[in-house]
């Protein structure tokens, strides 16, 4: 197997990555790297202790066996995969996290984040994992060797720019990880409104600083009197760590949002 391809500072904690693949004739150093990325990239910089590292696995890979696809795709329907990021999770969460995992990007509109919606509802876990790892785009990215990596802050042919914009709401500073149960993109996507870029967290991680921010919500809801049979335009404030659970509620009444506004 010829050498890892990989760059000096191995790209994981930057966000200018450079592809890691694994090569004929790696060594056990190159194996290794290889495993170590998977593990971050889909565990979301999760630590992993000795004892949930996937033995079987990673022989599999070491034999030839799997390719990277198939340890990540492992790693994914994993009982620790799930107890991180399915278990107590909104779904919402889930799914952006998929995406983020998975294909190294963001959603980049409310259908795909439907489609996985009903994916799940109707044919169950395995199902919505493989659904990202054995799509065309993962092929086109990753092939069977390429540890998946966060190409979604460079431009994708077939891919929305706004995609580029919620990367990087999703990333954050190497010192943090995906442990946040609560959807980070969800305003943005459900009301179909651009997102803002903001600069990850650095150094002790903490989280960017619109958590003390208000916004105003302008929606529709359902919730009126039948025999009026029309909508009801509604409007309410609410603060950042408010938005999350509010925009559920309203998909939970059958409403629509029909716009977001940050207040000063």
């Amino acid at each position: 197997m010829g050498k890892l391809t990989t760059s000096a500072t191995l790209g994981l904690d930057a966000f200018e990555v450079d592809p890691l693949e694994l090569r004929p004739n790696a060594t056990e150093e190159d194996l290794q790297t290889v495993i170590r990325a998977v593990y971050k990239q889909v565990l979301g910089n999760q630590y992993v202790m000795e004892s949930d590292r996937l033995s079987s696995a990673e022989s599999q890979l070491r034999n030839g066996e799997i390719t990277v696809r198939g340890f990540v795709r492992g790693v994914a329907q994993s009982g620790l995969y799930q107890s991180l990021f399915f278990n107590g999770a909104y779904q919402y969460r889930f799914i952006e996290l998929n995406y983020k995992h998975l294909l190294g990007r963001a959603p980049q509109d409310q259908a795909e984040i439907s489609y996985h919606v009903q994916l799940y509802s109707e044919q169950g876990y395995a199902a919505e994992i493989d659904s990202y790892i054995d799509s065309n785009e993962y092929s086109r990215n990753f092939g069977e060797w390429t540890v998946p990596y966060p190409c979604g802050i460079r431009s994708q042919v077939g891919l929305k720019n706004e995609v580029f914009n919620r990367m990087f709401s999703l990333l954050r500073g190497s010192a943090t990880n995906d442990s946040d149960s609560s959807p980070q993109l969800i305003s943005s996507i459900a009301a179909n409104l651009p997102t803002a870029i903001k600069a990850p967290a650095v150094g002790n991680g903490a989280n960017y600083g619109n958590t003390g921010k208000r916004y105003r919500f302008i929606y529709s809801t359902s919730q009126s009197p039948a025999q009026l049979n029309r909508l009801s335009k509604q409007e309410q404030v609410v603060s950042y760590e408010q938005m999350s659970p509010f925009v559920q509620k309203i998909h939970r009444i059958g409403g629509k949002i029909l716009s977001v506004t940050e207040l000063a």
